[in-house]
């Protein structure tokens, strides 16, 4: 589903956050703490936007990977880090969320945005990226989250259950190519905008993503609320004595 997406990811992301998205993924890797010389790692990086933002912040002599598992995203990336120029390029890199191919304590941070509710297994994904960074590094997760209050809550649902759905069935129509491939290509844009929403609504709030964050080895956590309570962003802290 997402190597059939990635060529209408972007677009849509922007159409659906009033490109609000780029400004989260800033808030994000502040919340990183990188700089000059880090090395950090970006999970389910899709087209990387996060991960040249990172880049930024490490330059000129950091080091950024994003893994993902879905080639076509991976490609969008590459060509994406390609245009923009200067400084550190991100590497982008297949990887299993679930069995990050890293050594332990490899990376100064690691990062995930809009990705944590797609891992297969959440805990396990959140313990992979707490092994791969270093003592005292940070862990921040990025995602969607519903917020509770009126007349917001009304409106996210109205936007979530009806308009993004009808936006990706709209996408999907107008694919290039969807009328050959009707029933594969646009029928996959439609079904993934109709995913997004069911995604958001299993995953747990911000208080119990804390928890998990917890649970995962992470001390010092702290999340940030935006967009009216539609974004929440979690940061932690590898403490310098891991748990067993």
């Amino acid at each position: 589903m997402f190597d059939r997406i990635a060529g209408v990811y972007d677009p849509l992301n922007t159409a659906m956050t009033a490109g609000l998205h780029h400004r989260w993924r800033e808030r994000a890797a502040d919340l990183a703490h990188v700089g000059p010389g880090s090395r950090v790692l970006d999970v389910a990086t899709g087209t990387g936007d996060l991960a040249i933002e990172l880049a930024r912040r490490v330059s000129p002599s950091g080091e950024v990977v994003g893994s993902d598992f879905a080639e076509g995203m991976l490609d969008r990336a590459r060509r994406k880090a390609a245009a923009a120029g200067g400084g550190v390029r991100p590497r982008f890199e297949w990887a299993d969320a679930m069995e990050l191919p890293y050594p332990d304590d490899s990376f100064d941070a690691a990062t995930v945005g809009f990705g944590a509710r797609n891992f297969d297994d959440l805990g396990r994904g959140l313990a992979e990226m707490v092994r791969v960074v270093r003592p005292g590094g940070r862990v921040v997760v990025l995602e969607i989250t519903t917020p509770t209050r009126a007349p917001l809550s009304l409106f996210y649902r109205l936007w979530f259950d009806r308009i993004v759905p009808a936006i990706g069935r709209l996408a999907g129509a107008l694919a290039p190519g969807s009328r050959r491939r009707a029933g594969t290509g646009s029928a996959t844009i439609a079904q993934a905008y109709s995913y997004l929403p069911s995604s958001v609504k299993r995953f747990p709030g911000p208080v119990a993503l804390a928890a998990e964050l917890q649970r995962a080895g992470l001390s010092q956590i702290r999340y940030v609320l935006t967009a009216g309570g539609i974004v929440a962003i979690h940061a932690g802290t590898v403490p310098d004595e891991r748990s067993s």
